[in-house]
């Protein structure tokens, strides 16, 4: 075997249909070796992950989105064919790894004799080798490999088998095949689509027959085109009058009619069941009763899990900054700078990272109900009941991912082909409880809801939890159904949904997912809190020094008349101090407002704060009550229960002004990040803008009526 040029840095493109196994592939090949990119000029995510091929030789691979064709029906499935048809794409590849599901082949293989017609060189990988010897299915790789003469590799993503082999035939596609080369199509043309061919002669001589025939099939939403080019292929188009649709049905059938006969020739099924398991558990998954008790059941113990396993390792992570904060203090000069690290930073950072194992146990147990197939059963499930509130099947995907976090829910809807129903589902998935939320609601719940346990095994605030979740799904329906009487559109709709065969979810794959979100989180949410904590640490520590004098005065003053003790004094000045800082003063000025809520200056900070992510208010909150205490020793949680107003000394967190804070929490609008991404998908401010009114106008008038009559 030879060796390869090595300067030349090879592109392997990661294609296949959904649920055929292909990001469990990609897993297996580059392990952590991964980033996440954007594709040009779109905001789609890509996946890019390094894999070592035989003889020492690295190669990129491109995980592109799951595609059924090159003519698609969803934004992801365009990524596809922008970059496949432009030769001049950064990201066109070398050569193309297919992953099919041995379990579906003829319906897996129509988008690889599409690509196959590009003349980009290609290997079949043939995964799910072990449930096929399951279901008793015999594929001939070696048969199959004849006749779309190209190599096929059997593989199992799930347990590894075949990788050996696969990286064997990559290496060898790339060392005996150029770029691009003649091949024997799959598909021959139409009389329209020769004469388009004719009309477009002098087009470009480097783009191949086929890829010319895509062009001129989508060149109106194809973003590389400029003008000039645009107009030409529609003069192509118009002169040969090309019907667009009935070319495309017929390609397919085409396509189809080519697949069938070679599946029949390699495929055999030596042993036939009356019904497969898959069918037998969607008897009741997907039974019109049962199907919507058990979601919901699943969702409950999700929500269970979440507060009973994070116990332990939140306790943990508590203790562990605790222990810090006091080595700290104990070896750090008493400074500004002490004071920044140990009041500010670090306590900001605490806020945080407590409620990472919550956050983790969210997202891992959401990765196995996709990796398990699931989740394509809830959007066929609630289809119905989506599209009467003006949603869509798929939109139960986007509010489900929302629990997890509302960026990638809201960049989700790019499957969902009506524009009005994908505008619907991005405008109410922030009102999903996310994750970021998570913080929030553990540190109020504990003053609204007692800790015990009813039916001797359910946590009530467990309960509480899952209620404001359920608050947040209500909320996003009625806001759907409104936004659904004001849009109005001429689009039809239609739900395309292939439902995958049920297996066991890949442990290694779901843990590679948990590690990507949990870090993804940590990263952005610790960039964002790192600058707040210090910006804060700063407004709260120093002030007009006109007013922290006359602060400092008065303490002194009310220490000698009430005879407070040194512990007593230290407290009151604090308190004092930061009511005199700049926080104070921007807190102060906004109390007027959300006092009628329960809300005094503090909490004021902190929801101005949180606007750049929620979760940063318990950061916010920590660093706030931080400031000149002596009680560092406390957790973020403690200190806020025990917070005392100090004219008053009635507590601050009393069980009415926590659960407004959580009613205003259920609705409002505190992301600029979900902001940003709503923006760029619907490519104008509109509609940001109309989301965070309707949003913040919700959460105002919720958290007013709870505690105008609670209170």
């Amino acid at each position: 075997m030879s060796n390869i040029n090595p300067p030349h840095h090879y592109k392997i493109a990661l294609l296949g249909n959904p649920n055929s196994g292909k990001s469990t592939v990609f897993n297996q090949l580059t392990g952590l070796r991964q980033k996440v990119g954007n594709f040009p000029g779109v905001t789609v995510d890509k996946r890019l992950g390094k894999t070592l091929l035989t003889n020492n030789l690295w190669v990129t691979i491109i995980d592109f989105p799951g595609t059924y064709s090159l003519y698609p029906t969803s934004t992801d499935e365009r990524i596809v064919v922008n970059t496949f048809v432009n030769q001049n794409d950064p990201n066109y590849p070398d050569a193309v790894l297919y992953v099919a599901d041995l379990t579906q082949l003829e319906k897996h293989l129509l988008l690889l004799t599409q690509i196959h017609d590009l003349g980009i060189p290609i290997l079949l990988a043939l995964n799910m080798a072990d449930v096929a010897r399951e279901d008793k299915i015999e594929v001939n790789a070696e048969e199959l490999a004849n006749q779309l003469e190209m190599p096929a590799v059997k593989i199992s993503a799930r347990t590894g088998e075949g990788f050996d082999e696969l990286k064997d035939q990559l290496f060898q596609l790339l060392n005996s095949h150029p770029k691009k080369k003649e091949v024997k199509p799959f598909y021959y043309f139409s009389e329209q689509e020769k004469l388009v061919l004719r009309n477009l002669n002098d087009y470009n001589s480097n783009t191949g027959d086929y890829q010319k025939i895509l062009l001129a099939h989508h060149y109106q939403w194809l973003n590389f085109l400029d003008a000039e080019q645009k107009n030409k292929l529609k003069e192509a188009v118009d002169s040969a009058q090309m019907n667009d649709l009935k070319l495309q049905v017929h390609e397919t059938l085409g396509r189809f009619n080519r697949i069938e006969p070679i599946v029949r020739k390699v495929q055999t099924r030596t042993e036939k069941t009356d019904e497969h398991l898959t069918d037998k558990i969607d008897n009741i998954i997907t039974h019109w009763l049962a199907g919507p008790i058990i979601f919901f059941g699943l969702m409950f113990l999700v929500f269970q899990a979440i507060y009973t396993f994070a116990t332990y390792p939140m306790d943990w992570i508590e203790a562990g900054f605790g222990l810090m904060g006091e080595a700290l203090t104990a070896n750090l000069p008493e400074s500004w700078f002490g004071s920044l690290l140990t009041d500010g930073v670090l306590a900001g950072i605490a806020g945080v990272a407590v409620f990472i194992p919550q956050i983790a146990i969210l997202f891992f147990l959401i990765s196995i109900l996709e990796e398990s197939g699931y989740m394509a059963r809830a959007v066929y499930l609630f289809d119905n009941l989506m599209r009467y509130f003006g949603l869509n099947g798929r939109s139960i995907v986007g509010l489900v991912s929302g629990a997890a976090c509302a960026i990638p829910a809201i960049m989700s809807t790019r499957t969902i082909s009506n524009w009005k129903e994908r505008l619907i589902t991005i405008m109410v998935t922030p009102l999903i409880s996310c994750s970021a939320r998570i913080p929030v609601y553990t540190v109020l719940i504990g003053f609204v809801v007692p800790s015990t346990i009813v039916g001797g095994i359910f946590n009530l605030q467990g309960l509480a939890f899952m209620g404001l979740y359920l608050l947040g799904i209500v909320s996003a329906l009625f806001a759907a159904w409104v936004f659904k009487l004001i849009l109005k559109t001429e689009e039809t709709s239609f739900l395309l949904l292939e439902l995958p065969v049920y297996r066991q979810p890949s442990l290694k794959n779901v843990l590679y997912n948990v590690w990507e979100k949990t870090k993804t989180f940590i990263v952005e949410a610790g960039k964002i809190i790192f600058i707040i904590s210090i910006v804060l640490w700063f407004l709260a520590s120093f002030g007009p020094p006109k007013d922290m004098q006359l602060a400092a005065t008065e303490v002194e003053q009310i220490a000698t008349e009430q005879a407070l003790t040194e512990q007593e004094t230290a407290d009151l000045l604090a308190s004092k101090k930061i009511e005199a800082s700049y926080a104070g003063h921007i807190g102060k000025f906004i109390e007027p407002a959300i006092e009628p809520l329960g809300f005094d200056w503090k909490i004021g900070i902190a929801l101005i704060t949180s606007f750049a992510a929620r979760e940063v208010f318990v950061g916010t909150m920590a660093t706030i009550y931080s400031i000149g205490s002596e009680n560092d020793e406390l957790s973020v949680r403690e200190k806020l229960r025990q917070a005392k107003d100090p004219e008053t000394g009635q507590l601050v967190y009393t069980w009415v002004t926590s659960l407004s804070l959580l009613i205003f929490y259920v609705f409002a609008m505190q992301c600029m990040s979900t902001l940003a991404v709503t923006k760029r998908e619907t490519k104008s401010w509109k509609w940001p803008l109309i989301q965070f009114t309707f949003m913040t106008a919700m959460a105002y008038l919720g958290s007013l009526i709870v505690f105008q009559v609670f209170g």
